[in-house]
């Protein structure tokens, strides 16, 4: 009986003995050794092991020199991974807490792209392609010479676009409803605001159309002479001219 004690005794030392020996093993590897493991990962597209290893460099050495590294290839793992709510979320720290950080430049960036790529069909809630917009016009005021100024407004005109033609779907929903004031005032709002944008043109025949069918004569020619020019160079003149007509005739019909 003692001499299986005994035994019992010895083999859990030696297991105490390995666990001690390979917790020590793995408290050995420093930051640096974590860091570049991190990017190993990373550039294997192992992106959750990438995480890992730079979120243990942040735990342990948040204020060293390779600080702001980790904390923005963190922002980049999420980013690869496609998990971009994630990645912004990780961005951001840095140019909150690392604002002198080489990498803010390319964060804020990223920020304005994640935020883009979440952005859905015009049809959709349009709550990320507005930040998009609203972080891409703060990345042109701080950053105006920066190398991505071209890709940002080419982005800005994709969303804009996105943006506008939903406002317009908006107003012709008002129309169908035969809610001709308020698609009106929809279809005016997206003219002054989304004045660079494809649905402009189609936008200006609409207000006219609204009015026709609120039988406002006045106003609907008023705005046909105000927009000749656009409606006849796309080619929307005859529609504006034919809504009027009909306009016409119904007031002619209501008054016999």
């Amino acid at each position: 009986m003692e001499q299986r004690f005994t035994s019992l005794y010895i083999t859990t030392a030696i297991l105490l003995a390995c666990n001690c020996a390979g917790t020590k093993a793995g408290a050995e590897h420093t930051i640096e050794e974590r860091f570049e493991q991190g990017m190993e990962f990373l550039e294997k597209e192992k992106y959750l092991r990438a995480q890992d290893e730079f979120t243990s460099v942040l735990i342990r050495g948040s204020g060293t020199e390779l600080g702001d590294d980790a904390q923005y290839y963190l922002g980049e793992a999420y980013f690869l991974n496609k998990e971009y709510i994630l990645a912004i979320s990780e961005y951001e720290k840095l140019t909150r807490k690392m604002a002198f950080s080489p990498f803010v430049e390319e964060a804020r960036f990223k920020i304005c792209e994640a935020y883009r790529i979440e952005s859905p069909d015009f049809y959709h809630d349009q709550t990320y392609t507005e930040k998009a917009l609203e972080r891409y016009q703060e990345f042109l005021d701080d950053f105006p010479g920066s190398p991505y100024k071209n890709e940002v407004l080419s982005s800005i005109r994709i969303l804009r676009n996105k943006v506008g033609e939903k406002e317009f779907e908006t107003g012709i929903l008002y129309m169908k409803m035969e809610e001709y004031e308020s698609a009106r005032m929809v279809f005016q709002r997206v003219d002054n605001l989304y004045y660079d944008t494809d649905v402009v043109d189609d936008t200006k025949l609409w207000i006219i159309k609204a009015y026709a069918k609120d039988l406002n004569l006045e106003a609907a020619n008023q705005h046909l002479a105000d927009y000749e020019t656009v409606l006849k160079a796309s080619e929307l003149y005859d529609d504006a001219l034919a809504s009027i007509a009909e306009a016409e005739k119904k007031i002619a019909k209501e008054s016999n």
